[in-house]
């Protein structure tokens, strides 16, 4: 896992991506009914917002709430991988809501319904994907790709 901040910078772009994209893809099929092809394009022109959001909102708002709920949490004895899926959790439950917020203030149509109670059905409709994502896919892949750049040289 990253040991410096230029390593945790690296990390948070790479995870970002990971969610994001996934993200942006899984709303789009749900606003056109189903997925297609074409939808793995059109994520694009939202990711262009959206990833580096995420990696401001990461990095600046989320990162020390996520550390702190998780050091109250988590005790010594506990699993490497049950600490993991913790933080990736408590991640999630702070992420989802505000980048579903910003999602719906910047691409969805409202149709008489307000922004309040289209971001809570935003929420509703991301957060299980979110968390799935982030646990079975997400999490693994970006911590596999982080150990892969960043792989040590043991000199002994």
């Amino acid at each position: 896992m990253p040991e410096t901040k230029f390593e945790s910078v690296i990390f948070t772009v790479i995870m970002t991506f990971l969610m994001v994209y996934a993200m942006i893809c899984y709303n789009i099929a749900l606003s056109i009914g189903g997925m297609e092809d074409s939808v793995f394009l059109m994520a694009f022109g939202e990711l262009r917002i959206m990833w580096p959001a995420a990696i401001i909102l990461e990095m600046l708002v989320v990162e020390r709430p996520v550390m702190a709920l998780t050091r109250r949490v988590v005790t010594r004895e506990m699993p490497f991988l049950f600490i993991l899926l913790i933080r990736s959790a408590l991640t999630v439950c702070l992420m989802c809501p505000t980048m579903s917020f910003i999602a719906a203030l910047l691409f969805k149509e409202y149709h008489g319904a307000g922004l309040v109670s289209t971001w809570l059905q935003t929420v509703a409709l991301n957060f299980l994907m979110a968390m799935s994502w982030q646990i079975f896919f997400a999490g693994p892949s970006g911590r596999w790709a982080f150990r892969t750049i960043f792989r040590k040289k043991n000199f002994n």
